[in-house]
């Protein structure tokens, strides 16, 4: 979404030639004729006009460079990526987590913030997430004044405005404190499912390059998908495909739990009953949290295998369903969890059917971390900066 109403009017050489420009570090007024198909005198008048929008810098010619050539040096531009600052946000369940960068997506300062478990309300929630953008900006030097794009990830469905749908227990309104509004001072805002954000970051830099149709699957405390067909990310009306509440009617999944909630309960319950043979045996419940039992697992564990076996087989399930609706390439196993999940994702390609209809999708492990929803949420706020700045840039001159 955007707090812009109307689109000035402009030749629209002016736009073909800024996308070129965001996607080449730099270039001539003869490679932007070619790569756009406007005539010379037009590119140079549409260089020229972005020059003097402050959104191209003109370089030093090809001899002052020292890049000798005979005849009349050209003239050589590039984006002036320090024009603006674009803001990601991971406001998730349980942190805040902000990242200033330029328009190329180059990140210039970061900001975290932790939240208290179930015991805020939204207007706290809000307050902290806006403390945490205003202290990434101080950190890169920059006031919100310089902000061209905000994009925010939440941990609810969000709809094309930026709103997320009531719930039962409000957990969705609480999630997403209406921040397309509190978020509204920038010139672009971007409210998207954190999930969703997960497939931007694993499309753009991760394990989704290339790919046009695949799924994201943040899997560490809850289960959430972002999920791309034929290259587009796909929301529903009320921002719902990728919710994960159908998995409560699923054998052998049977809830949203996430990979990372299932490795620590279902390890607990092992020590618990008395069945450990290896290392459960000498620990209590509460030391194996979901990081320690696979850090144990991949030391070869017999315990740990046995939870890592059962958590696979789940995945697989799930797996199986996402292929099944959405007929994805690949599953890409996304979030914080994606750091030590190797061993699960191997047990999960075991146990992934070989008689569905369509052919599984072929199952991997992220290699973003825990940083994957802010990387998306850069990305996106990049793409969209790309899209609106010219805009931008005219209701300024028009205010």
């Amino acid at each position: 979404m955007s707090t812009l109403v109307t689109t000035p009017a402009r030749p629209a050489s002016q736009d073909a030639v800024l996308a070129f420009a965001w996607q080449t570090l730099e270039f001539t007024a003869t490679d932007a004729m070619s790569a756009t198909g406007v005539t010379r005198s037009t590119a140079i008048e549409a260089t020229d006009a972005l020059v003097a929008r402050g959104l191209l810098r003109e370089l030093p010619n090809a001899r002052l460079a020292g890049d000798y050539r005979k005849g009349r040096p050209a003239r050589r531009f590039a984006l002036r990526e320090d024009a603006a600052v674009v803001v990601g946000i991971d406001a998730g369940h349980q942190h805040v987590s902000v990242a200033v960068a330029d328009l190329r997506g180059r990140r210039i300062a970061d900001a975290d913030a932790r939240l208290a478990l179930d015991r805020d309300d939204a207007p706290a929630r809000a307050a902290v997430v806006v403390a945490a953008v205003d202290r990434a900006l101080t950190s890169a030097g920059r006031s919100r004044a310089d902000v061209l794009a905000v994009c925010a990830g939440v941990p609810a469905p969000v709809d094309r405005s930026g709103r997320s749908p009531q719930h039962p227990t409000r957990f969705w309104e609480r999630m997403n404190p209406d921040l397309a509004d509190v978020l509204a001072w920038a010139p672009i805002v971007r409210i998207e499912n954190d999930a969703s954000l997960a497939a931007v970051a694993e499309g753009s830099v991760g394990a989704a390059i290339g790919c046009h149709d695949y799924i994201a699957l943040l899997a560490g405390s809850r289960l959430g998908a972002g999920v791309v067909v034929d290259g587009h990310l796909l929301r529903g009306r009320h921002g719902g495909v990728g919710e994960m509440v159908a998995f409560d009617h699923v054998d052998g999944v049977r809830g949203a739990d996430g990979l990372g909630s299932r490795v620590a309960a279902w390890a607990a319950d092992l020590a618990r009953s008395g069945d450990a043979t290896a290392g459960f045996r000498a620990m209590t419940p509460d030391d194996l949290d979901a990081r320690t039992v696979l850090a144990m697992a991949a030391r070869g564990d017999a315990d740990a295998l046995r939870i890592v076996d059962r958590v696979g087989m789940a995945l697989a399930r799930i797996v199986s369903v996402l292929g099944s609706m959405f007929d994805p390439e690949r599953v890409v196993v996304s979030g914080a969890i994606a750091d030590g999940v190797d061993e699960v994702v191997a047990a999960a390609r075991r146990y992934l059917p070989t008689d569905l209809d369509l052919p599984a999708p072929e199952l991997v492990a992220s290699t973003l971390g825990g940083e994957v929803v802010v990387t998306g949420a850069v990305s996106a706020a990049v793409a969209a900066a790309g899209e609106r700045v010219l805009d931008v840039w005219a209701d300024r001159a028009a205010g």
